[in-house]
């Protein structure tokens, strides 16, 4: 079955006569798709200001915990579902086709919040609810690593539907290596912008990460509309 064009690698033979050829593989290609991938649906920029705001009355220390725990149980979440995808499809008798489909439709109503700032507005709604039940008890520090933070600001449907549409494509180790590197790379950078969440929430403003967040809702809308449409053609047999 074939893959979507965005993750199709092309010929390299045009490349032969020159210094980058040696270093050009398809993997390299791959994972520079996924890594792209995965920064527009975790959304690095996009969850550190909320990670700032769950944890501005935390002590340093439990900052950092939740940190480390909130990316441990995303990493967890995702990969389970990058290994397990496809039994689960089998068992629930879902071709790859239909998950195509369905999960471009998905990831395109993800990208529609992200250009409206709808998806926004429900984070600050869900953080605002969480600071509420933090002030009805002062002095104790919830535990915040699973809910919100893991799921669903980070391994969210969007994280999730792109590595188990990526895995169930590419039935080759070496090419899903490279697409956990592409994630892991993404989960690696969240976790060091939470670190440094409030140094980067003051640098970028309000203003710089709405525009941010628009230009990733393009690219995303993009990407959805290319598996749908990759979906349709290998589901109806039309090229």
């Amino acid at each position: 079955m074939r893959p979507p064009k965005y993750f199709e690698v092309p010929a390299t033979a045009h490349l032969a006569r020159t210094p980058f050829h040696r270093y050009y593989s398809p993997m390299l290609e791959l994972f520079l798709a996924s890594l792209v991938t995965f920064f527009v649906v975790i959304d690095p920029p996009g969850v550190t200001p909320m990670f700032a705001t769950l944890t501005k009355d935390m002590p340093p220390a439990w900052r950092h915990y939740m940190a480390w725990k909130s990316v441990a149980i995303a990493t967890f979440i995702l990969f389970g579902f990058a290994i397990g995808g496809e039994w689960l499809l089998d068992k629930l008798h879902v071709s790859l086709d239909a998950f195509r489909i369905a999960g471009g439709i998905l990831l395109f109503l993800i990208a529609l919040d992200m250009l409206f700032e709808t998806r926004t507005q429900r984070r600050e709604a869900r953080n605002e609810k969480v600071l509420e039940d933090r002030r009805a008890h002062p002095g104790e520090h919830e535990d915040i690593s699973a809910f919100p933070l893991a799921i669903p600001l980070i391994a969210g449907p969007g994280s999730i539907a792109s590595i188990m549409l990526l895995f169930a494509q590419h039935t080759d180790w070496t090419a899903r290596a490279a697409v956990l590197a592409g994630a892991g790379a993404n989960l690696l950078l969240t976790l060091v912008a939470f670190f440094l969440a409030a140094r980067l929430t003051h640098m970028m403003g309000a203003t710089v990460a709405a525009m941010i967040t628009r230009i990733f809702g393009i690219i995303l809308a993009a990407l959805a509309a290319q598996f749908t449409i990759d979906g349709i053609k290998s589901a109806f047999a039309l090229g």
